[in-house]
C-alpha cells in the first residue's frame, strides 16, 4: 500500500469543485482547501506507485481547474 499527500494548485474560483470531484475518486482519504503557496492538499492510498500515478495523472490532473499537482509520497521509517 501507497499513500501520498497530493499539494494541488488551482484556477482560481474552482477550489470547492475540483475537491468536491476528488473527493469521489477510490483511495482519496481527505481533500480540503488550505491557505499558503497550494489551494489543496489530498491525501490518497493506492495499491502501488503504477496506481498512485494513475490516479494523479488521469483521475486528478483530468479534473476542470487542477493546474499543478506536487506529491509527497509518505514513507515509513523505523521507530
Amino acid at each position: 500500500m501507497v499513500r501520498a499527500y497530493i499539494l494541488l494548485t488551482v484556477e482560481i474560483g474552482k477550489v470547492e469543485k475540483v475537491i468536491e470531484e476528488i473527493k469521489a475518486i477510490p483511495g482519496v482519504l481527505k481533500a480540503d482547501a488550505v491557505t499558503g503557496p497550494y489551494d489543496a492538499i489530498v491525501e490518497i492510498n493506492a495499491s502501488d506507485l503504477g496506481e498512485l500515478t494513475r490516479k494523479i495523472l488521469h483521475d486528478i490532473h483530468n479534473i476542470d481547474g487542477v493546474i499543478d499537482t506536487t506529491t509527497a509520497i509518505v514513507v515509513e521509517t523505523e521507530e
